[in-house]
């Protein structure tokens, strides 16, 4: 059958494809998956999986590629539990086997295959894994032949790759001193980082270099190659910063894909290289006395970046970071040049020496006659609560049910609009009951006076008023079963359409609303601030959720007792607004007041809190 096998076009296929592989020269990841594909279609395996682990202290294997990717059914969890004792036993001998199970009969079975793959990397060490469905031990073993005559294609790839590259690289190691050389002809920092990328761009055949340096901790973009201007806020933009500080914090160079084993963190490239739809990326970091100040990021959509030719950016980036970062000194902004330019002057006005100290000095005598002589408007800082003037609690008229419920919780209501209703079946019944007995007790007095008896007829007369009575109560609570607004209001508590259907009793609070129309201010003073406070000062109120807008409010009133919340007194201080309330105020709602104090000096402003603990600590 294994004859039989290696005539068919799949296996012929296979053959065709691993041939073709000995000069790939794509990513890792694309040599992978094909390579595997065509080992899975050899071995005639179900199943196949490469993993690897590191050759020093590393105890787990990884999955690198596996085939079908998505491959499901029985078997395969038996398989995966014998996956590390084959990749273990094939690691130590070439090639290991294993039966998995034997439910198949006439002397086939499931078996797991595994062979070491030769990649030429000493650190690593990989392994291939097949799974074979109802196979013999025979064709096992043929199998495993098959396989191992690929096993040292990784290898031979890895070689390949190298020696077709490193002509190339060879030759544009040439061009280095040429790109130094026309850096050395810029007056201008951007000129020069301009040079310096369409230069990159062209030796390696890339889309798009870009250079950033890092500012304050962070890495900003300076030139993009081809591109005069760009916007700094662009979202491109902000992904690439973050994809160079990256390769920065890390002080690494970093490419994507990344190479098989890499322990890098390449996140912000993986996700720029999604974004972006760029297939390959490699950021240099550019350093000066061994500490990175900038990073370049090469784009590239052709081949990916080989060890030689990162080799060579890093030689570039060595002999370009001095000439660029010596070139941004000198050609700073205005500021910067302003700042040295008064350094020098002061230097000859004040003397030769400690330029810098007498400079401090004298800014710190300016600092201190501002200090205790200017000064601005004092302000208390206080909490403050928008209170109504009105509020009004609904209760309950009788004890019912909750039928329908018309407000929530910030609803606005005119007055005489529904809020709710009882449900009014039962006193419905009640009424029609009473209805009843009055015209019962009417009839009998009316018989009792046809039939001239005067006591019959008083009873069933108290009794039909007692009726009427009950009817009239009846009837007085079906008129109470709704509750309405009293007046223009909206609905300060009162979540009551969870509750549909459930019992209240008479006197039970069933909503609070309050007045829109009748606002004021309260703010609470701690009491160490309320001396400052006066009735009539002018007072500025910003709320909480809009704090852009001011609105002015005069003091009316100060509590003379002061309250007691968390250990901490304060005073109530009651303040009038002054223009017509928005219209999306509502009471109890809450922000911040500052309250005329008068004018006080910075030093006053600033310290008068500390003098006053001072005095208080000292007895003084």
């Amino acid at each position: 059958m294994a004859g039989d096998f290696e005539k068919t076009d799949s296996f012929r296929d296979a053959l065709e494809q691993l041939a073709y592989l000995r000069r790939f020269s794509g990513p890792p990841s694309e040599f992978w998956q094909a390579y595997l594909d065509a080992l899975v279609t050899v071995g005639n395996a179900r199943f196949g999986l490469v993993v690897r682990k590191r050759s020093s202290g590393d105890t787990d294997w990884r999955k690198v590629v596996a085939s079908p990717a998505n491959l499901g059914g029985e078997g395969l969890t038996k398989f995966f539990a014998g996956v590390e004792a084959l990749c273990e036993s094939a690691l130590e001998d070439g090639e290991a086997k294993q039966e998995i199970s034997s439910e198949s009969g006439e002397g086939h079975t499931d078996m797991g295959l595994a062979i070491r793959l030769e990649t030429g990397r000493s650190s690593e060490q990989w392994v291939a894994v097949f799974l074979l469905a109802n196979t013999s031990a025979t064709e096992a073993d043929e199998s495993i032949k098959r396989l191992l005559l690929a096993n040292c294609m990784p290898a031979d790839v890895q070689h390949y790759q190298t020696s077709n590259r490193a002509p190339g690289a060879a030759s544009q190691a040439a061009s280095v001193i040429d790109l130094v050389v026309m850096m050395d002809g810029k007056t201008r920092f951007l000129e020069m980082g301009m040079a310096f990328v369409n230069e990159l761009a062209g030796q390696h055949h890339c889309e798009r270099v870009s250079l950033g340096w890092e500012q304050r901790g962070y890495i900003r973009l300076k030139a993009i190659s081809h591109s005069d201007k760009f916007e700094k806020k662009m979202q491109a933009v902000s992904e690439l910063e973050k994809v160079m500080e990256e390769a920065h914090d890390q002080d690494e160079e970093i490419y994507w894909p990344p190479l098989d084993g890499e322990t890098l963190i390449t996140r912000d490239h993986e996700k720029f290289s999604e974004s972006q739809g760029v297939k390959h990326l490699c950021s240099i970091p550019l350093r000066i006395d061994g500490e990175p100040v900038a990073v370049v990021t090469l784009e590239r959509a052709g081949e990916p970046f080989l060890d030689e030719e990162i080799r060579l950016l890093r030689i570039t980036a060595d002999l370009a970071a001095p000439r660029l970062a010596e070139l941004k000194r000198r050609d700073r902004w205005f500021g910067a040049r302003w700042a040295s330019g008064c350094r020098e002057f002061l230097g000859k006005f004040l003397g030769p020496e400690k330029t810098w100290t007498k400079v401090l000095a004298i800014g710190g005598a300016i600092a201190l006659a501002v200090l205790f002589f200017g000064g601005m408007n004092y302000r208390v800082e206080a909490p403050f609560l928008l209170r109504t003037e009105n509020v009004s609690f609904l209760s309950a008229p009788f004890n019912g049910f909750i039928a329908e419920v018309d407000a929530e919780v910030g609803d606005v209501f005119e007055t005489g609009q529904r809020l709710m209703s009882l449900d009014t079946r039962e006193l419905l019944l009640d009424e029609a009951a009473a209805a009843a007995d009055l015209s019962r007790f009417l009839r009998e007095e009316e018989k009792a006076r046809a039939r001239n008896e005067l006591a019959e007829m008083r009873i069933f007369s108290a009794q039909a008023e007692q009726a009427r009575v009950q009817l009239e109560t009846v009837r007085y609570n079906l008129s109470q079963a709704e509750i309405k607004s009293p007046f223009d209001a909206f609905v300060i508590e009162g979540e009551l359409k969870k509750r549909l259907g459930a019992p209240v009793q008479k006197g039970d609070i069933l909503f609070k609303v309050a007045r829109l129309d009748r606002l004021y201010v309260e703010s609470k003073v701690d009491e160490r601030d309320i001396h400052e406070v006066k009735e009539g000062t002018m007072v500025e109120i910003a709320f909480a959720s809009q704090p852009k807008q001011k609105f002015p409010a005069k003091v009316v009133l100060i509590e003379p007792v002061a309250t007691t919340q968390n250990t901490e007194n304060f005073f109530i201080v009651r303040a009038q607004l002054e223009e017509v309330p928005e219209d999306w105020w509502r009471p109890g709602m809450g922000g911040i007041s500052k309250i005329e104090a008068g004018h006080r000096t910075f030093f006053w402003i600033i310290f008068h809190r500390t003098i006053d603990f001072l005095r208080m600590f000292f007895w003084i």
